[in-house]
């Protein structure tokens, strides 16, 4: 069985990435990008399904020890594990060289102390599990192929192959270095170029040190934004600057449930939140990358925006059942596609463009398609505003007018004003001023309950929405203000979980909810972090602060957190890592340094 999310570490190259174990197995890994077929997928399944562990060789048929400890080297994605067995030390690093050719995961051995025996146990598995390969040599060189596909094994151990397995078995002592190399290329093209080990490592450590060192934020909280802004920086495909939104599919938001999603591609929604925490902490480079990838994403048809998009621009996301995976512990289906590209979620327009209103105040070099891009999505808002839509949840049941898409309607609309009156495009001003005016005064009268001084989270319902707390961080109504004090209140007495973390909104368990499914699910991360934002704007600063430190409990021991924490099992939930839980952690670090809001 797979080990549970929170034991797993991240590494990545921007271009895929993996996920290792604490027992030094790579349990999931998609080639040559994020969004490709896994070649390991045995986090959805079992061992069957392709892994590589690489650690202490125990007794034929006995569990796999874990690492006594582990860490990254530094500001970086390298990963290093200890083990300490009766025999010695011995220490395993990890990693994927950032890359303009054929990927690599490297994995390096280091004796430490006294002689200890090692195993690498290899079992590719392509198509998510379902094909073998055929694995033969090439001179010193082990291959695996499969249709499209090939992968190259490069080790300076004796390998061989057993039950279609490829197996390593060596001593290390102090000193030793004994390094393996895993790299894809096409099948029908020439061999892929010998690694080089350990120049690849030096690289990698100065890529990740340069790219730390533009971090403009240096306050108490460092050390986890700088991990989030790593994760973000490893959930980022380098050739186009598309943002995936995790890049893992199908991780349960409830243990044994049906809410298994596939992340690898790019949400507007969690690009957009994305880009405006690394602007706020210097990266310009990213930013502007974002940009030009939504400009080719969107080209001339912003009347026709999806709300999420393959991490080069792809349209065509049909989604699908792997019928032959269990899933991760059980939780099936197991999913590829997301057939939620094709709803109508209005919120995505407000987070599109606060981001491009944000590229523009920091400086970022003008670009006139952007700003006619801007005005095209307001032209399209000015008449669809007020439809009902599937909302921010992306729910399965039937269109409701969602306040917060409402309220992001809003933002959209304000932003392109100030956008205007910048004298940066060209609009009918006074006729949007006009239409802003008018979705405010929609908002206030049909998503407001005055009985219990509380927005709710569509027009006329009674239910809850932890998306209401970002109506103060948007500027559409003052912190201080009594409906956003009362919904604050109201979202805490109702939604919150006996640890004080917030659910997205009440699920029905056996029952469809709201948002067209069963079961349930655990607290949604982002949520509790926008609460924090929330406590900290009105002023209950030592309350947000609590909160936030209590959130950052919460990562693992290398600062990763997945989509949800469940309360009830007290575990992570959910694909890991995901970008919506690193970005409000980052935007709520800041907020709670400029209030002064820390302890020590």
């Amino acid at each position: 069985m797979a080990g549970r999310i929170e034991d797993y570490a991240l590494i990545g190259d921007m271009q895929t990435a993996a996920l290792v174990c604490r027992d030094g197995s790579v349990d999931w890994l998609c080639l040559p990008r994020f969004d490709s077929h896994a070649v390991f997928a045995a986090l959805l399944g079992t061992e069957e399904h392709g892994f590589w562990r690489v650690g202490p060789a125990g007794p034929e048929g006995a569990p796999p020890a874990s690492a006594d400890r582990r860490r990254y080297r530094g500001d970086s994605l390298i990963l290093e594990s200890e083990w300490d067995t009766p025999r010695g030390t011995v220490r395993v690093t990890d990693f994927m060289p950032p890359r303009d050719g054929a990927p690599q995961l490297i994995r390096v051995v280091e004796g430490i102390s006294g002689r200890v025996p090692m195993r690498s146990s290899l079992r590719m598995r392509f198509s998510y599990g379902r094909v073998v390969p055929w694995v033969h040599k090439v001179g010193d060189r082990t291959v695996a192929v499969a249709g499209p596909d090939s992968v190259w094994l490069d080790t300076d151990a004796e390998t061989h192959g057993r039950h279609l397995t490829t197996y390593s078995e060596f001593t290390v002592t102090p000193g030793d270095r004994i390094t393996f190399t895993l790299s894809w290329q096409p099948s029908h093209k020439e061999p892929p170029p010998l690694p080089d080990p350990e120049g690849s490592l030096e690289a990698t450590a100065d890529f990740w040190r340069d790219w730390v060192e533009h971090c403009t934020y240096h306050g108490p909280y460092r050390e986890a934004v700088i991990r989030s802004l790593i994760t973000l920086k490893a959930l980022t495909y380098a050739p186009t600057g598309g943002i995936v939104a995790a890049p893992t599919t199908s991780l349960p938001e409830e243990i044994g449930g049906v809410r298994n999603w596939d992340y690898r591609y790019t949400w507007l929604r969690d690009a957009a939140i994305t880009l405006s925490s690394m602007l706020r902490t210097g990266y310009r480079e990213e930013a502007r990358a974002w940009r030009d990838w939504l400009l080719r994403a969107v080209a001339g048809d912003p009347e026709n925006l999806q709300i999420m998009y393959g991490i080069a621009g792809e349209r065509e996301l049909g989604e699908a059942e792997l019928d032959w995976l269990p899933g991760y512990e059980n939780s099936g289906p197991v999913r590829v596609g997301n057939g939620a590209a094709n709803q109508l979620q209005l919120d995505v327009y407000g987070e599109v463009t606060e981001a491009l209103h944000l590229a523009h105040m920091t400086g970022l070099s003008r670009n006139d398609y952007a700003s006619l891009l801007q005005i095209k999505l307001i032209n399209y808002l000015e008449k669809n505003w007020d439809q009902p839509d599937e909302g921010i949840w992306e729910v399965r049941g039937p269109r409701r007018h969602f306040t917060h898409s409402k309220v992001m309607a809003w933002v959209a609309v304000d932003r392109t004003i100030k956008l205007i009156e910048s004298g940066d495009a060209d609009g009918p001003l006074e006729r949007w001023r006009e239409l802003r005016d008018d979705i405010h005064r929609d908002v206030c009268e049909k998503g407001y309950d005055k009985e219990r001084n509380t927005f709710t989270q569509s027009y006329g319902s009674q239910e809850l929405d932890a998306s209401l707390l970002l109506i103060p961080q948007m500027g559409f109504l003052p912190p201080d203000d009594k409906r956003v004090i009362g919904t604050i209140e109201a979202i805490q007495r109702e939604l919150s979980t006996e640890d004080g973390f917030v659910l997205r909104y009440p699920t029905a368990g056996e029952e469809a909810g709201v948002d067209g499914l069963e079961g349930d699910e655990g607290a949604f991360l982002a949520c509790s972090f926008w609460l924090a934002d929330d406590l900290a704007m009105i002023g209950r600063v030592d309350e947000a602060r609590k909160l936030f430190e209590k959130l950052l409990s919460l990562r693992n021991d290398l600062g990763l957190l997945a989509e949800e924490w469940d309360p009830r099992l007290q575990r992570q939930v959910g694909n890991f890592p995901q970008a919506f839980s690193h970005v409000p952690l980052i935007d709520t670090a800041l907020r709670l340094t400029a209030s002064g809001a820390y302890g020590g």
